[in-house]
């Protein structure tokens, strides 16, 4: 593999989820959002089972590699015998033998920065498939062009630009939502018409999307002196929201850090997050290209509120990340289900013609020596089928002591 022109900036660095489908990414040419999804925390986990499942227009967006941004946010051109050769990213990657490796033109790339980026466009809502194969309206984003329109959760959607979404799965309904593909999507001010139902009255609302913050990271208080830090994806300044959440409470308030279904992202981001318990020292380190680079803690972290980390079959790539690094650390107890296993990462090489290939250039290794491999990260304290982890997780939690 030849090296790119300038390195990769740590700090956009990033790691490849699972496929679309639940499983290892088999090695083939992908374009585009015909690709893994990144913003998969509810898909992933809602593999078995669709009917809880709450998904929302930003998760749509695909995954790959978190691109290394160099000038500008533009990928590190590709030189070498993979370049000046003319060969585009579609044959780069169809040749390369590596099973994580995906091909974008240059458009669907620029959507994909912008994903990362924690932006995309869509009208605020997410939707739940509940019985019958209905779709309702779960959440409202305050403020977007959904909500001020006076569409509601619990509202259901019956039709999206004329197409019926009952018997669909979630994610053609997103789709259709966000009305195209990353690189192919509307832009902001592009309308779409919702056809709606609630208390029996029917009716349609036309809408104008918006260009919107993609929200990865939730807090909520899910008891006496328990709040519940949950982060879906690791996108530019989750890490930063982590930090500031963790710095605000007090050290008698226990955390529960919920890692389920996080499909990874920005490795600079879960470093950060993991600033948000840490006072310094390593977090993980990498190679790229044969070179070792190191990921350290900032210091100043909460360090004194009792930790317990929550993951699951979907925790993957960042996320595993995060959770080895805290579990090696001592810092927290890890609880739930063996996490998916997914531990290199991938910068992106800008070929002649524009377009873009994404390439595994590595492995991390978390504090204590571990790579995670194919066989993911095992918990301290694994739950059983049938157990509620969330309940397991407070029980576990209640019995820690704040720290001095």
């Amino acid at each position: 593999m030849s090296r790119p022109s300038m390195p990769a900036p740590r700090d956009f660095v990033r790691t490849v989820g699972r496929s679309a489908d639940g499983g290892h990414r088999p090695h083939r040419v992908r374009r585009g959002a015909g690709l893994t999804l990144l913003f998969v925390a509810v898909l992933t986990a809602g593999a078995v089972t669709e009917s809880w499942v709450s998904v929302t227009e930003s998760d749509a967006a695909p995954v790959s590699p978190r691109p290394s941004r160099v000038q500008e946010g533009r990928p590190a051109a590709q030189g070498g015998q993979h370049g000046e050769d003319g060969h585009d990213a579609e044959e780069l990657v169809s040749r390369s033998g590596d099973r994580w490796a995906a091909a974008y033109s240059a458009d669907e790339y620029a959507g994909l920065r912008r994903s990362l980026d924690g932006e995309y466009v869509g009208v605020g809502v997410s939707v739940r498939r509940i019985a019958a194969g209905r779709i309702r309206i779960d959440r409202v984003r305050p403020g977007g062009p959904a909500d001020r329109a006076g569409v509601r959760a619990g509202d259901r959607l019956v039709a999206v630009d004329g197409t019926e979404v009952g018997g669909l799965p979630v994610t053609e309904v997103v789709t259709l939502l966000r009305g195209g593909l990353p690189g192919e999507e509307p832009p902001p001010g592009s309308r779409i018409r919702l056809g709606l139902e609630r208390d029996g009255r029917g009716w349609q609302e036309e809408l104008e999307r918006a260009e919107l913050d993609i929200e990865t990271v939730t807090v909520s208080t899910v008891g006496p002196k328990v709040t519940r830090i949950r982060i879906d994806s690791f996108t530019k300044g989750s890490g930063a929201q982590v930090r500031r959440t963790a710095g605000r409470l007090p050290p008698d308030e226990g955390v529960l850090l919920d890692l389920r279904g996080n499909s990874g992202g920005l490795v600079a981001e879960a470093a950060e997050a993991a600033s948000a318990f840490l006072d310094g020292g390593l977090v993980a380190t990498y190679g790229e290209d044969g070179t070792e680079h190191a990921l350290h803690a900032e210091s100043g972290g909460n360090t004194g509120s009792p930790l317990v980390v929550l993951v699951d079959g979907g925790t993957m790539s960042a996320a595993e990340l995060l959770a080895g690094a805290l579990q090696d650390r001592g810092r927290a107890v890890v609880v739930g289900t063996r996490t998916f296993g997914k531990g290199t990462v991938q910068v992106p090489r800008e070929q002649p013609d524009g377009s873009v290939a994404e390439v595994t250039v590595g492995h991390y290794t978390t504090p204590g020596g571990r790579t995670v491999g194919e066989e993911g990260l095992v918990p301290d304290l694994e739950v059983a089928p049938g157990q509620n982890p969330l309940a397991e997780a407070r029980t576990v939690l209640s019995g820690l002591e704040p720290r001095s």
